[in-house]
């Protein structure tokens, strides 16, 4: 049964994807944070304390997404197998997203290739937190394989894996980790302290997805026909040297594959922050690159759910 919810939640969210007219439980969760955080700070105003509120935030966040999803998959599968099969399904498909991830980054390289570089730059800066309106092709190429790399852990391989260890809730118990990170876990004087749980938790989630990625990614390169000695050379060298220790390992993969160079400098609210360089120039950067990190992406995908599959299928 678990198989068979794994590659039926994959096929929902490659053909589907995330409706933008249907409400998503995730924007739920993302608003759960909001009303936690205004409440916790309301309370909490030193460093100390807003680190006890932070810690306070994800023990609330994770207690009711893991807890909400195991009531409703324990009442839906009271009220009929059918039912209970059908949501635990759903519970899966909205906690992955390779076809969002895929949709923007593709949107991005249509715009591109007709030229239209003030709308690449603003569906740009839906999807990356760095400033983007000054940006050229070659800059926003970077950042859009960039930020396609780096979710190929956060949006598919992390939620498959917690699936397979934890089924259906604790995949969505790392949706909501993943969201507290992309919400409250900055470096700046808002979110050092507050956020601090937050970020470290997401990072203690993606370890073992991230280099289960990087196995994959090996694999997918080998299947598109890239060079996976010098992406392996590539992690080896540079996935160190990214500020997470989870990112630096698809991005790096990709670079190495891809033979281009990532990284350089970023602007973030108008402050300069120089991101060490993943990869070599062997190939100019160029919006083609996008498609070869989508395609990346879909094969890595693909290897995923049939690794996951077949774990399912002999346990």
């Amino acid at each position: 049964m678990e198989a068979l919810i794994y590659i039926a939640a994959f096929g929902l969210d490659l053909v589907l994807g995330d409706p933008r007219w249907l409400p998503h439980p995730v924007v739920l969760v993302g608003k759960g944070i909001s009303r936690c955080e205004d409440l916790l700070r309301r309370g909490f105003r030193s460093a100390t304390g807003l680190r006890w509120a932070g810690l306070v935030l994800a023990v609330v966040i994770l207690g009711l997404s893991y807890g909400g999803v195991w009531m409703l998959l324990w009442a839906a599968g009271a009220a009929s197998p059918y039912l209970g099969f059908g949501a635990s399904v759903y519970v899966l498909y909205v906690s992955i997203a390779a076809h969002d991830l895929a949709r923007a980054g593709l949107e991005i390289y249509r715009l591109l290739r007709r030229g239209d570089l003030p709308e690449a730059r603003q569906k740009l800066s839906w999807i990356v937190g760095r400033d983007t309106g000054h940006l050229d092709e070659a800059e926003i190429v970077r950042a859009t394989v960039e930020t396609v790399a780096e979710n190929i852990v956060d949006g598919v391989i992390s939620p498959l894996f917690y699936f397979l260890i934890g089924g259906p809730p604790l995949a969505f118990a790392y949706r909501a980790v993943n969201t507290m990170d992309s919400m409250v876990g900055y470096r700046n004087d808002r979110y050092r302290d507050f956020g601090m749980v937050a970020a470290r938790l997401d990072d203690v989630a993606n370890y073992i997805p991230a280099r289960l990625a990087g196995l994959l990614l090996m694999a997918a390169l080998l299947v598109t026909g890239r060079p996976v000695g010098r992406a392996v050379k590539t992690v080896w060298r540079d996935a160190s040297r990214h500020p997470s220790p989870n990112s630096g390992i698809p991005e790096a993969a990709v670079a190495g594959g891809l033979g281009i160079r990532l990284g350089g400098c970023n602007s973030y609210g108008g402050v300069s922050s120089l991101r060490a360089y993943m990869g070599e120039v062997i190939n100019p950067l160029q919006r083609g690159h996008i498609r070869a990190t989508v395609l990346i992406l879909y094969v890595v995908s693909a290897l995923a759910v049939a690794a996951g599959t077949a774990v399912l299928v002999w346990l």
